[in-house]
């Protein structure tokens, strides 16, 4: 990240129902606490523009969308959404929580959906300014325990067969495999105390707050 940057960028990365949404928001709750300033925000989404494109890419009435086009309606809400949102944030000191960034689009579409990672890695770094996370927590967990963990309505993206969320878990795996020093995965078996707990020791030991 820029030496511009004050503040921290965390973000929570996992296949679905693997519990990462409930640990971002415990982990803002614990360094408010901590009197930080701290902002929670979700991709695709945060902002008016980007959550407008959630529902397009979420809508399980799009079955016609294509994999690049999905690759790209991602990255336009990042765009917007590091524009308005990320980089101010940064830029005044604040830590900034993210539930979800660019590995998601690299696990979901490129592991999961085939399309080129260096690809997705070159227009995510037009797409982010070069904006990366501090710190990525991995929650993993077996692929077909994460789903049976959804109640409501599955989206289009969560409706895809178990054989695509394999491939988006080892997708995962493999990025983590990558990047260990910012790459952090985390059981996610295991209770969420026990999980909170483990990801307020290393944001600590990491980020040094």
């Amino acid at each position: 990240m820029a030496k511009s940057v004050k503040g921290k960028f965390i973000t929570f990365e996992g296949s679905e129902g693997c519990g990462k949404s409930t640990q971002a928001k415990l982990l803002c709750s614990y360094l408010k606490k901590k009197k930080k300033k701290v902002m929670h925000i979700r991709e695709p989404g945060g902002i008016k523009i980007s959550e407008k494109i959630r529902n397009i890419l979420l809508d399980v009435r799009n079955k016609e969308m294509t994999k690049e086009c999905e690759v790209l309606l991602y990255m336009a809400a990042r765009a917007q959404l590091v524009e308005e949102i990320i980089a101010p944030a940064l830029k005044k000191g604040i830590i900034v929580v993210c539930d979800r960034f660019l590995d998601s689009t690299l696990a979901y579409q490129g592991y999961g959906c085939g399309i080129d990672v260096k690809l997705i890695k070159r227009v995510g770094f037009f797409a982010t300014t070069g904006i990366a996370p501090d710190v990525t927590f991995l929650l993993d967990m077996e692929t077909s325990k994460g789903l049976s963990r959804i109640q409501q309505s599955k989206d289009r993206i969560e409706q895809r067969s178990l054989k695509y969320h394999n491939l988006v878990r080892q997708g995962y795996l493999a990025l983590a495999r990558k990047e260990p020093k910012r790459i952090k995965v985390i059981e996610g078996n295991d209770s969420k105390e026990k999980i909170q707990e483990v990801i307020q020791a290393l944001v600590l030991k990491a980020l040094k707050i």
